[in-house]
């Protein structure tokens, strides 16, 4: 015999209870109130509107600084010239993590001569007058030699002048060279002559962000806002604002010894925090070290409530 089976009645939604109900009102407030605490929040808790940096405001700030750059851009003994791959075949100068060189395995991807990327190639493509023209003829004749006792010695007049005028010396043509550079830099032309780059976007800063680095007056400024390396400044946001706090642990190595008089730190503790990452990764296959769940129980202090359920179950079968 068959079993008829039967139908759930299937209810009328006219019986259904029902309430005027305004979506466009509704969604206008709950737009309102959004908007209102994200404007309050951003104006509690958002970070200070820093203006940017450029080469020009570096110039009209501290033209000392930025003619000090220059002349060591000039010399080749600047931070960007001695620096080593990316940049540069600078002997010596890479990181290593024991034997192996890391910044020589990626080699220079990013050539910069910096005398003639930061200071003569904009000098020259810009109109200049003949003292500046003469200026550029007189360096491109000299040799290499000649080249590093003029911005020597004229370096160490700066540093004697303290910010102001050089006594006269043996500095060549590189006075009229940076002071040219020192215009043009105030003008904002020199930043548009770093930045481009033959192409569609002009968006890479790579050049200007390299010459602004060498210079004092940048890591000044970063200081200022609590962003410098032994002021945890990886991990803060402009004035010591609480930034990208997972980054503690590899800021943290930079603070310590023998990191941190390290010339070789980078490569150090990026070598330290693969292996951390690494045994982070292998912890279920680490003799020891796997078991310390199961010995500490911390396990059943945060499941407690499963486990509470799980005893009382047991007793009421028993």
């Amino acid at each position: 015999m068959h079993r008829r089976t039967r139908r759930a009645t299937v209810p009328d939604p006219a019986t259904f209870p029902v309430r005027p109900y305004d979506l466009v009102k509704e969604f206008t407030i709950a737009l309102v109130v959004v908007a209102l605490l994200t404007v309050g929040l951003a104006a509690l808790f958002s970070s200070p509107d820093v203006k940017p940096v450029t080469l020009a405001s570096w110039a009209r700030a501290d033209g000392a600084d930025f003619t000090a750059t220059a002349v060591s851009e000039l010399g080749g003994t600047s931070g960007t010239a001695e620096y080593g791959p990316p940049y540069n075949h600078t002997p010596g100068a890479a990181q290593k993590l024991g034997p192996v060189g890391l910044q020589s395995a990626a080699g220079v991807r990013i050539p910069v001569d910096t005398a003639n990327d930061f200071v003569l190639g904009p000098l020259r493509e810009a109109p200049e007058p003949p003292a500046v023209t003469a200026a550029l003829a007189a360096w491109d004749t000299a040799s290499a030699a000649r080249h590093r006792a003029w911005t020597a010695a004229y370096s160490d007049a700066l540093a004697k002048a303290h910010g102001g005028a050089p006594a006269q010396g043996g500095y060549g043509p590189v006075p009229v060279l940076t002071a040219r550079l020192l215009q043009l830099a105030r003008s904002g032309g020199l930043d548009g002559q770093l930045q481009a780059q033959g192409k569609f976007y002009e968006t890479d800063y790579t050049r200007p962000l390299l010459f602004l680095s060498d210079g004092s007056y940048l890591e000044s400024l970063a200081r200022a806002e609590h962003l410098g390396g032994d002021q945890w400044g990886m991990m803060n946001e402009t004035g010591n604002y609480p930034g990208q706090a997972w980054l503690w642990l590899y800021t943290f190595w930079y603070q310590i010894e023998p990191f941190k008089s390290s010339g070789n730190a980078d490569a150090l503790i990026w070598g330290l925090m693969a292996l951390l990452s690494l045994g982070l990764l292998l912890i279920p296959f680490i003799p020891g070290v796997r078991s310390v769940p199961r010995w500490t129980r911390v396990h059943r202090l945060i499941w407690r409530t499963y486990y509470r359920e799980q005893a009382t179950e047991g007793h009421r079968r028993e």
